[in-house]
Formats: structure tokens, C-alpha cells, sequence
């Protein structure tokens, strides 16, 4: 009865393993005649059968399966997660094994699928497409995690598209794993044109201009992209209502970098958006302090001024963005709205006077107060309508000006001047 038995199991030992292998067969035939849809059948089959497969038939396994799967790239989204989690397995397990028979096809698929993923993903994110786009950087992510920079991309598409679940679940892997996005660039001037160029690495950079290809070799850090993580945790805590995990998120990063302008910023942006304008400014003022030919600052304390009715710092504020930023032409047209914010009192005084010689005294007197104000905001409206010449706010504003003080000329020239502009936008 003993013999039997175990004559018995053997039977049945044997019997799996013939059923084993003719389904691998089944999902090898089927791949090799493209045939994926019977490949995905054989394949579920199989798998019910891979708890009693011994390592190298699993092995086999986990390729074969990831091969129907990814169809040469026509599977579903949830068929090439799979996949990715197939190859994954055979790594792994011919990893422990010591054996690396599958391997070797296992990266050359995994190099294609990459090769693929990043061009559709690029192509999305030209194309707007940034649902898309987000999805495969994720993918290339998955296959390559040494490159954290395509999970990187992989949020950014998500805020862009805009998916903020999925960004938040990004940028927290980001910020959990300490990236910043700091790299070296390699520079050099293109000697045939003159033009300065990125090389991939300091190796061919070097090489090209020891062939006198290129000259002025020079290297540069990239900047640190922690703080844009922290912000953007944060601003979708704020988004989601939840303040105090947003607030968190930048006590932490805060916490750990003190002294990093751009954390404080960002800091500052958070509040902004909860409202809690005292505290921005209060943040922006420090930052002021720890940056101070800083002419963005210095604009929005300017801009933060203003909304609070207190022209006189804001035309301080603006003006010492100018003194460092001479070009910056945001800071030329806020200046300009500020100083006519005056006129509308001036010119309500002017609609109350009767008729008396005493109120038309006072009229010619507020009259000449607005010509005041208009002859102090032409010139930044000019300057600003000078660096940026499509820039029609500013031209309208000085079309108005010519109008309202009989210079005929100048506001012919103007008028000319707006059309022209609005042509062009409208693609006339």
C-alpha cells in the first residue's frame, strides 16, 4: 500500500510537470506568432500552476509573462504595470538564485519598454497631454529607480494636467527620499558658431574641446528643486483644505534648511494662498533681509503694499526693484498704476465744485494737480511700453493720458500704436 501511494504522488508530480510545461509552451507559441491575446490566456493558466514550479521554471515564467502582457507595447495600462511587476520578479529571483539565465532579455526588454515610455511621455507633454505624460515618466521611473528625475518629470505633468492626488503622492516619494534635482552641467562654446552648449557628461565635454571643437569649458550646479517640492506638497494640502498638513510640510523642509531663500519663499506663497496676508509679508520682509538685491522681493512687498492701500511703500518698494533690476518691466507699469490710483479722488473733487470764481479756482487747480499726476506715471508707462513693445495696457493707459491732456499728436500715435498690438494678438 506504501509503494502504491508513493507511486501515486509520483504520478501526480509527474503529471504537474507536463501540465506546466505544455502551458509554457502554449505561451511561447502564441508569442512567437504575435498571437498576444491567446499568449494572456495561456499565461492566467499557467499562473494557477506557478506555486509548484521550481525557480528556473518561474523564471521563464515571469519573462514569458511580461513579453503577453506588454504585446510590444499595445497592452493596457494595467497589463504593462503588470508586466513591469513580471520582470521585476524574474530579477529578483535569479538574483537570489545566482543564476542569471532570463535576466540579460529581461533588461534588453526593459530597455525598450524605457526607450519607448520617456518618447511617448515626451511627446504627451509637448502635446499638452499631460494625463498622459504623467503615466509614462511614472513608468520609466518604475523600470529605472536609480533615475528619480522622471518621477520628477511625473509630478510636474500631474499638476500641470491638473491631477493633484497623484502629483501630491509624487512629489511626498520626492521629498521622502531627500531629491533635490541638484546636478553638475558641463559647458562649452561651440567654436563653428559661437553658441554655448550642455554636454550629457564632463568626459565628451572635455574630449570636444580638446579637439578644439569647443573652448571655455565651464561647470555648473543646477539649482536645488527641494523647495518647489515642499511648495507644491503644500499648496495642494491648501488646495485639499488641509492647512495644518501644509503648514507642516514646510516647518519640516524649513527645518532642516533654515537658511535656504527659496524654502522661505515658498513658505511665504503658502500663506498667500491661505489668505493670511499679515504673515506673507511678514516672511517676505525676512527674506528681503537675507536677500536683499533681490528685485522679485522687493516687487512683491511692493505689489503687497498696494492691495493694502499704502501707496507711498509701494512706490518705495517698486523703486528699489528698479534700482536693482533697471529692466523689470512689471515693476514700470505698477508703479505707473499706483501713481494714477491719485487721479480718481482728484477728478471726483473736481465733479463736486459748483460754479462759483472760488470753485473754479479750485477747479484749474485740480486740474493742474492731475496733469501733475499724468506727467509722473508717462514716464514709466514709456519705459515699460519700451522694454516690452507689445505690452497694450501700457500703451492704452498712455493713449488715454495724451488724450485727457490735448496732445494730439502723441495720441494719434498711440491710438496706431494699440491697434497695431491688438492686430497682432488677433493674428491679423
Amino acid at each position: 500500500m506504501k509503494k502504491l501511494l508513493t507511486l501515486v504522488l509520483v504520478l501526480a508530480i509527474t503529471s504537474l510537470s507536463f501540465a506546466q510545461k505544455n502551458e509554457i509552451k502554449a505561451i511561447e507559441k502564441a508569442l512567437k506568432n504575435s498571437n498576444f491575446a491567446d499568449a494572456k490566456s495561456a499565461t492566467a493558466e499557467a499562473e494557477a500552476l506557478i506555486g509548484s514550479m521550481d525557480d528556473k521554471s518561474k523564471a521563464k515564467f515571469y519573462l514569458l509573462k511580461a513579453q503577453a502582457l506588454y504585446a510590444n507595447g499595445a497592452g493596457t495600462d494595467a497589463n504593462i504595470d503588470e508586466a513591469i511587476t513580471s520582470l521585476d520578479n524574474l530579477k529578483d529571483l535569479e538574483s537570489k538564485m545566482g543564476k542569471l539565465k532570463y535576466t540579460q532579455e529581461a533588461n534588453e526588454m526593459t530597455t525598450g519598454m524605457v526607450n519607448s515610455f520617456l518618447t511617448k511621455a515626451n511627446d504627451a507633454f509637448t502635446n499638452k497631454n499631460y494625463k498622459v505624460a504623467a503615466k509614462g515618466f511614472e513608468k520609466v521611473y518604475r523600470m529605472s529607480p536609480k533615475d528619480t528625475l522622471y518621477l520628477y518629470y511625473a509630478a510636474s505633468a500631474a499638476v500641470s494636467e491638473p491631477d493633484y492626488n497623484t502629483a501630491l503622492d509624487y512629489y511626498v516619494q520626492l521629498k521622502n527620499m531627500g531629491y533635490s534635482g541638484v546636478q553638475m552641467n558641463y559647458y562649452a562654446t561651440n567654436v563653428e558658431t559661437g553658441e554655448e552648449e550642455n554636454f550629457a557628461n564632463k568626459s565628451s565635454r572635455d574630449f570636444s574641446v580638446k579637439a578644439k571643437l569647443h573652448k571655455d569649458p565651464r561647470d555648473e550646479k543646477s539649482q536645488s528643486k527641494t523647495a518647489e517640492i515642499v511648495k507644491n506638497i503644500a499648496l495642494i494640502y491648501v488646495s485639499q483644505g488641509d492647512n495644518e498638513k501644509a503648514l507642516g510640510a514646510m516647518a519640516d523642509a524649513r527645518g532642516e534648511n533654515p537658511d535656504d531663500i527659496g524654502l522661505l519663499l515658498s513658505e511665504a506663497n503658502v500663506y498667500l494662498k491661505m489668505g493670511n496676508k499679515e504673515k506673507f509679508r511678514s516672511l517676505m520682509e525676512e527674506a528681503t533681509e537675507k536677500d536683499p538685491n533681490n528685485a522679485e522681493l522687493q516687487y512683491n512687498l511692493g505689489v503687497l503694499a498696494a492691495e493694502g492701500g499704502n501707496s507711498e511703500a509701494a512706490i518705495k518698494y517698486y523703486e528699489k526693484a528698479l534700482a536693482i533690476n533697471p529692466n523689470y518691466v512689471d515693476a514700470y507699469n505698477n508703479l505707473a498704476v499706483v501713481i494714477l490710483n491719485g487721479e480718481a479722488d482728484i477728478v471726483e473733487k473736481m465733479n463736486n465744485l459748483g460754479t462759483s470764481s472760488a470753485d473754479n479756482k479750485k477747479y484749474d487747480e485740480l486740474k493742474e494737480k492731475r496733469t501733475q499726476v499724468y506727467q509722473q506715471a508717462i514716464p514709466y508707462l514709456e519705459k515699460a511700453l519700451e522694454l516690452k513693445s507689445t505690452n497694450v495696457d501700457a500703451a492704452r493707459t498712455l493713449m488715454n493720458i495724451y488724450s485727457a491732456l490735448g496732445e494730439t499728436d502723441k495720441f494719434k500715435a498711440m491710438r496706431t500704436k494699440v491697434e497695431e498690438i491688438e492686430a497682432s494678438a488677433n493674428g491679423n
